[in-house]
């Protein structure tokens, strides 16, 4: 494979801090993203993925798809040749149980309209 078929990516974080960029085959998967990600993801930062069920990669726009390819993600590769790819990442929040728990039991309350018509 040649240099020039590789991808150069780097990774987005909610704060503006970035990790990489790195170069990754065309036929590497979103999860395999997901997974470097994880493993570069600065220690010093909180609430860190743990899964990469935890992240989602966003690029131009779209939420990509863990099984799909960087080929198949359709990205904007060959529009600027030689260039960096920013995709951004986002960390779904851990959840508390009793947060799960309140919530579970504010949805039957929830229904209905408050208008009154006179």
């Amino acid at each position: 494979m040649a240099v020039e078929d590789l991808v150069e990516i780097k990774f987005r974080l909610a704060d503006g801090s970035d990790i990489g960029p790195s170069k990754f085959s065309p036929s590497t998967t979103v999860s395999s993203l997901k997974e470097k990600i994880i493993a570069l993801w600065p220690k010093d930062k909180e609430n860190g993925p743990k899964t990469t069920n935890d992240l989602k990669l966003i690029n131009a726009g779209r939420i990509l798809e863990n099984n799909k390819t960087l080929a198949e993600s359709r990205l904007p590769v060959a529009e600027v040749p030689g260039s960096v790819i920013t995709m951004h990442v986002v960390v779904r929040p851990p959840l508390a149980e009793k947060n799960t728990d309140k919530l579970q039991d504010d949805n039957p309350k929830k229904g209905g309209c408050g208008c009154t018509i006179l």
